[in-house]
């Protein structure tokens, strides 16, 4: 039993150092058209803003946009409090909302990334929806999602507000970011284990 306090202990540590050196490293080599480095008091170094690429966008795409990145961010907040049905829920109203996106009501340009990362979304979302008793394999599908959602936040904007998080340890320290729309950490692949790990990089709006 003390041997297994002991390892507890240093993986803590471990953890904790981890997490705290990531809050050093920040996003490089943006667009000079569409970032700015800005300071933030909630980090020890600068953030970067990003203007979305695209400002042409139908109003009804945005809407539904919106809707899309509300459930991702339902999802985010379930796993960040581990639990894993709001989650699902998240991903069920999200697969929902996939599908009432109208591609047609976008240039060409704009359809293109889209539909790059629409099938991607919508297992992602599936994936989530289905697994209410897996809340790992659901943390899985959503540092998947997390990338064609930043993708599409990134050239359509989200209708607020967005911040670029990242969590170095996660996947075996491979690293996997997610988006929130509050600047306080608070990690969706960790949970209440290591709430506060992670760093902020981007803001998007």
């Amino acid at each position: 039993m003390k041997k297994l306090i002991i390892a507890a202990l240093i993986f803590t540590t471990i953890a904790y150092t981890a997490c705290n050196s990531s809050n050093t490293h920040s996003h490089e080599g943006q667009t000079p058209d569409t970032t700015a480095t800005i300071s933030t008091p909630s980090t020890d170094h600068a953030v970067t803003e990003v203007k979305p690429q695209f400002t042409n966008v139908d109003p009804q795409v945005a809407s539904a946009l919106k809707l899309v990145i509300d459930q991702y961010l339902h999802i985010k907040n379930g796993l960040a409090g581990d639990n894993a049905n709001d989650a699902a829920n998240g991903g069920k109203s999200m697969a929902e909302a996939l599908k009432k996106l109208d591609k047609n009501a976008l240039t060409p340009e704009q359809q293109k990334l889209y539909v790059e990362n629409e099938d991607d979304l919508k297992e992602h979302a599936e994936h989530i929806g289905k697994n209410e008793g897996n809340i790992e394999h659901q943390r899985e599908h959503f540092a998947q999602m997390s990338e064609d959602i930043y993708s599409l936040v990134k050239a359509f904007g989200g209708g607020q507000p967005l911040y670029q998080d990242h969590c170095p340890m996660y996947d075996n320290n491979k690293g996997a970011l997610w988006l929130s729309e509050v600047k306080e950490i608070k990690n969706p692949y960790f949970g209440g284990k290591m709430s506060n790990c992670g760093s902020l990089n981007e803001i998007i709006k």
